[in-house]
């Protein structure tokens, strides 16, 4: 949707102020998103993780769970998202998906950090979505642009 001065902003109300876009009146889709983020740490680090030798107990189950609620409550914690009925947390729709990506990286790091204080989250990133407004070919990284 464009104007004469450019495009219209969709989530700005006439006197520019944030509002949430109503979505009710889509119909429900099939969505699928996947996302990745890398926590960069030592080697010796990563074997204590995988050894299940974190001081707080098993760093891999903890960070896999806290993606799960973390996509479950992504319309409450990112302004102006929608909630979706999310089927399975194993791949979600864009912004669930990143965010249980960031917060299974924040969990890793809090439960690895008395292992190691320098470790580093970054690349957190997109890699797939199809479906929604997106359609049935949506967004994949991996493929060369048409």
């Amino acid at each position: 949707m464009t104007s004469d001065v450019g495009p219209t902003l969709t989530h700005l109300d006439a006197s520019g102020r944030v509002q949430r876009v109503e979505v009710g009146h889509q119909p429900l889709a099939a969505r699928l998103a996947t996302a990745q983020g890398q926590v960069r740490r030592p080697e010796r680090t990563l074997e204590a993780i995988l050894a299940d030798q974190g001081p707080k107990g098993n760093v891999v189950e903890a960070a896999r769970l806290a993606g799960i609620m973390a996509a479950k409550r992504t319309a409450e914690l990112i302004p102006l998202c929608h909630p979706f009925p999310l089927t399975s947390i194993t791949t979600g729709v864009e912004m669930e998906a990143l965010t249980a990506v960031a917060v299974a990286a924040l969990t890793l790091y809090d439960m690895a950090k008395a292992l190691e204080k320098a470790m580093v989250i970054e690349n957190i990133r997109l890699l797939r979505k199809y479906g929604g407004s997106s359609g049935p070919s949506g967004f994949d990284q991996n493929r060369p642009s048409q």
